[in-house]
């Protein structure tokens, strides 16, 4: 089982920018494939961004497309989300997962097995 932490949440105004960390532990981190999700209040967890475990494939929601870069580092056990030109309809809680099999790609929440505890983004209008 992989232990996941984010961090980077907070408040910033719309058109500002921020970035989200996470870091792993607790097996080969470069053997899986990572993920974002994001959930807002009364409403279902969704898709946002993944990356595959050797970093060369991502993949990203429509809603943020072209505004949002996930990438990771390996020899920190570290995935990154930037979020850039944020709008108030991104506030959610970010979610780290971690795949559940390794070499394995799939954007479906049900393919991702280890969750961190989520960090709190919200943009002010």
């Amino acid at each position: 089982q992989v232990q996941l932490v984010e961090s980077g949440g907070g408040l910033v105004q719309a058109g500002g920018s921020l970035r989200l960390s996470c870091a792993a532990s607790g097996r080969t981190f470069s053997n899986y494939g990572m993920g974002w999700f994001r959930q807002a209040p009364g409403k279902e967890r969704e898709f946002v961004a993944a990356i595959e475990w050797t970093g060369g494939s991502t993949f990203y929601a429509d809603s943020v497309k072209g505004r949002f870069t996930i990438s990771r580092d390996n020899a920190k056990n570290t995935v990154y989300l930037q979020m850039n030109s944020l709008k108030p309809e991104d506030t959610a809680v970010y979610y780290c997962a971690a795949h559940r099999l390794p070499y394995y790609s799939g954007n479906s929440l049900g393919n991702f097995g280890s969750w961190g505890q989520g960090t709190q983004v919200t943009v002010s209008s």
